[in-house]
């Protein structure tokens, strides 16, 4: 199969009504690593950067209430910064850059099911006066 592990997908397959920040970046902690006293903290297999995860709001209102709220990994070299907020807005729109995803299956209490991980490159301010996300001009492609 050509599919290994994580593939790439648009900010508008996975998000088709936005996404708002909702929580702080953190770093994300290497449980094999990190000791009580020292945490160390995970990096990227694929890139070597360091992880960071970030909670979001699906703006989507047919989300299941259990998948309305999703953390996004994002491997950078320094803690990302979500974009400023905007007025008379709750949350902060956001944008994901080099997004991918990630199925596994996910076992809790003797039920299966298919979940995914999101991971990114960087976020960004949405574009202003798009309902959607905007797309990404590809390498090579006039933007």
């Amino acid at each position: 199969m050509a599919i290994n592990g994580r593939f790439r997908v648009s900010m508008g397959d996975v998000f088709p009504h936005g996404v708002y920040v909702v929580s702080e970046v953190e770093p994300v902690r290497d449980f094999d690593k990190s000791t009580r006293e020292r945490p160390v903290q995970a990096t990227d297999k694929e890139s070597g950067l360091l992880v960071w995860s970030v909670s979001v709001l699906d703006a989507d209102p047919d989300a299941r209430k259990d998948a309305k709220t999703v953390t996004v990994k994002i491997s950078a070299s320094h803690q990302p910064v979500p974009p400023e907020a905007m007025a008379g807005v709750p949350f902060r729109p956001v944008e994901f850059d080099g997004l991918t995803v990630t199925p596994y299956v996910n076992e809790n209490g003797g039920r299966a099911r298919i979940a995914y991980s999101l991971r990114a490159t960087g976020m960004r301010a949405p574009h202003i006066g798009s309902a959607k996300p905007a797309p990404r001009a590809t390498p090579g492609e006039a933007a």
